[in-house]
């Protein structure tokens, strides 16, 4: 159960952070469960485990990650595309 929670969480914190990129449109659900964990684990090692928590997640430097990596993400697509 602690999985599909995370897997939860993860999509939200991925979507929060391509709404506030405006790269959501682009992101399709799995994009978002992916960037929200990977994110995750990034803002966490970065600025640590402080603010709210939901399964295992600190929200703020989860989402703080979640946009890094949609920005550096987006940012090497975009230039794929050129």
């Amino acid at each position: 159960m602690h999985l599909l929670w995370a897997l939860i969480i993860g999509a939200v914190i991925g979507a929060i952070a391509g709404a506030i990129t405006n790269k959501g449109k682009s992101m399709g659900w799995i994009a978002n469960i992916v960037a929200g964990l990977v994110g995750s684990a990034i803002g966490e090692s970065l600025l640590g485990h402080w603010g709210p928590q939901l399964a295992g997640m600190a929200l703020i430097p989860s989402i703080i990650g979640a946009i890094i990596v949609v920005a550096v993400v987006s940012f090497f697509i975009s230039r794929s595309n050129k």
